[in-house]
């Protein structure tokens, strides 16, 4: 049987994956500095490590065949514009290792999640969307240090590849969402944080958003992500590829659709704040030549399946007595 390393399995994505993996028949080890927040991890064995430290990661990949790397100090734009400098070396120094620690590792085979931070700002300051094509990279202009981080991690992995002959494998994500994901706190991303304001709002009340709501957004099941990661490790194409749902939508349309879920008769407010680039979407035809894989989830059936957990979270004992 082929034993897994899961990096970031603490995480939302991390911890769908290892439950995804495990309903394959996989062994799996997870390894976060921090357990999942809302269930227990379903990982063989769940190891607390901090992956900035080289000597750990060294050695913890030694008898594994096979490792995704989700691994990495991320949050919604709040958090991502405002510790540029953290974001960049502690990613850095995690990816740095991780790759260090696949070289020796059994199977030597590596999943790496990027992002499409990696893509141009010039390419995504129009609402009128321009699918970004995986070529499309470089010249670089990514956004933000996350942006730039993971770029530099995707060449370094590239390399890695090449000189060391390590097998890669390199997803590009937009947005992922769905249940247990972070929904308050100050990493929490543009669904987590509409639902938690939409769930706790009372009727008629106004509910604040970064920006005019018109920042256009391609967004995935968090299911469907992790199955995309399988398949795609499964795979032989070794270049950076698109894991994205095709459709795209606004902002504001995403908090008029969980304002009628709830029933609220909810009025938007536009504040300023970080609002991310004015709209983006992949061009998604590799995937689909390559993998002959899509996404399962129409994007209203996930946003009430996302909605209604975290209305059900909030009202929790759990969560009244934090």
């Amino acid at each position: 049987m082929k034993k897994i390393a899961v990096t970031g399995a603490g995480g939302f994505i991390g911890h769908h994956l290892v439950r995804a993996l495990k309903k394959r028949g996989m062994w799996v080890r997870g390894l976060d500095i921090k357990k999942p927040l809302f269930s227990d991890s379903e990982a063989d064995e769940f190891w607390f490590v901090d992956l900035r430290n080289r000597e750990v990661a060294l050695k913890i990949f030694e008898d594994i065949d096979e490792i995704y790397a989700l691994g990495s100090d991320v949050g919604g734009v709040g958090h991502l514009s405002r510790w540029n400098y953290e974001i960049i070396k502690n990613n850095l120094e995690i990816d740095t290792n991780t790759f260090q620690g696949a070289l020796k590792s059994k199977g030597k085979k590596i999943l790496y999640v990027s992002s499409a931070c990696v893509y141009p700002l010039h390419r995504q300051d129009s609402d009128k969307i321009q699918p970004l094509k995986e070529e499309e990279a470089i010249p670089a202009n990514p956004e933000g240090a996350y942006g730039w981080e993971k770029l530099i991690s995707e060449q370094m992995l590239t390399h890695a590849s090449k000189d060391a002959g390590c097998e890669v494998r390199i997803a590009r994500f937009q947005n992922i969402y769905g249940p247990e994901e972070i929904f308050d706190g100050g990493r929490e991303k543009v669904i987590g944080a509409l639902c938690r304001k939409v769930a706790m709002a009372e009727l008629n009340d106004e509910v604040e958003i970064w920006g005019d709501g018109q920042q256009r957004r391609s967004f995935c099941y968090v299911e469907d992500a992790v199955e995309g990661l399988i398949e795609l490790m499964n795979s032989n194409y070794s270049e950076p590829l698109n894991l994205s749902d095709d459709g795209d939508i606004s902002i504001g349309e995403v908090f008029n659709f969980l304002n009628i879920l709830s029933g609220k008769n909810l009025k938007l407010k536009n504040i300023p704040g970080p609002t991310g680039v004015k709209g983006r979407q992949s061009d998604n035809e590799k995937r689909k030549a390559i993998l002959k894989w899509a996404p399962k989830t129409d994007l209203k059936s996930g946003l009430a399946k996302t909605y209604f957990w975290v209305d059900a979270t909030i009202k929790s004992k759990k969560y009244a007595q934090k």
